[in-house]
């Protein structure tokens, strides 16, 4: 005698939604950063529809699923026990299971133990699907105001500063937005690094995107290390973001004049200069010393 089932579901604002049955694999579940309304309806469906959803932290990926009254099981996985649990995943993806696997927030197998369950599967033939949503590195790039053509994602800068060093100066050639993670209490650190080796780039500290405290700090490094001493402790999530190298200033002169003499029929010189120095990636005080002369001859 057969039993029946409920299907697998989800609700959105107390309208129940029914889950249609999920291909076996490994699907990588991209959630929101900070604002659980920012989750798209392919990943609640897949959350409502796997055997498991595996999680870093319990604790956030259930308020997730409270929201939405799925009632998959939640699996803890994360840098201290994936390398216990990872064959038993295995056995049951290659058994034909519907596993989901989530990070706290943002896109999984970024800077997490994911992409060695990703390559394991890879390994063994087991399918892997992606469902995209967000991600912390693109979202405040696109916040920044920096150059966003091309942009190299470069993870969490080392703890120890000599190490931090060392990896400032072999990025310090790529043409291309740096973006890294940072914590909250090394991030100080970091600016004064960034300031060292990195002297003059334009920088954006990026923090709790999506949430109720959002907030992006523009400005070089030692004016941010600046700012941030006098405004006191920092908290939450942090994505710092670094300009690419300064280009000869002689090669685009002609180009940041004419730009300038725009800005400044609207604009004073000090708000001209950060604007230009936003768009183009150059010092703000070389730019202002530019603005200064040509509002003096007239522009």
């Amino acid at each position: 005698m057969s039993i029946n089932r409920p299907r697998p579901a989800y609700t959105i604002n107390g309208h129940a939604f029914e889950a249609p049955p999920l291909a076996p694999g490994l699907h990588l579940v991209a959630t929101p950063l900070g604002n659980l309304g920012d989750i798209s309806l392919r990943a609640l469906s897949v959350l409502a529809a796997a055997t498991t959803v595996l999680c870093e932290d319990t604790r956030v990926t259930s308020r997730l699923m409270q929201r939405y009254s799925i009632s998959t099981r939640l699996r803890p996985y994360h840098d201290h026990n994936a390398a216990r649990v990872r064959p038993a995943i295995l056995d049951g993806l290659a058994a034909g299971e519907s596993v989901a696997l989530v990070s706290d927030a943002g896109m999984p197998a970024i800077s997490d133990p994911g992409f060695k369950l990703v390559r394991d599967c890879i390994d063994r033939e087991i399918p892997v699907d992606v469902i995209p949503g967000p991600t912390a590195p693109v979202t405040a790039l696109a916040l920044s105001g920096l150059p966003t053509d091309r942009f190299l994602f470069a993870g969490f800068l080392p703890h120890k500063q000599g190490q931090r060093l060392t990896t400032l100066r072999e990025l310090a050639n790529v043409p291309a937005t740096l973006i890294f993670f940072e914590t909250a209490p090394r991030l100080a650190a970091s600016l004064h690094d960034i300031a060292s080796v990195l002297a003059g780039r334009q920088v954006a500290v990026a923090r709790e995107l999506t949430k109720l405290h959002q907030e992006v700090l523009r400005g070089t490094a030692d004016e941010l290390a600046e700012s941030l001493a006098a405004g006191g402790k920092v908290k939450g999530e942090i994505t710092l973001l670094v300009g690419p190298p300064v280009e000869s200033a002689s090669d685009d002169e002609a180009a940041i004049e004419g730009r300038l003499r725009d800005l400044l029929e609207d604009h004073s010189a000090s708000k001209a200069a950060a604007m230009a120095a936003r768009e183009t990636g150059l010092p703000r005080a070389y730019i202002y010393e530019l603005a200064m002369k040509l509002k003096g001859a007239g522009h």
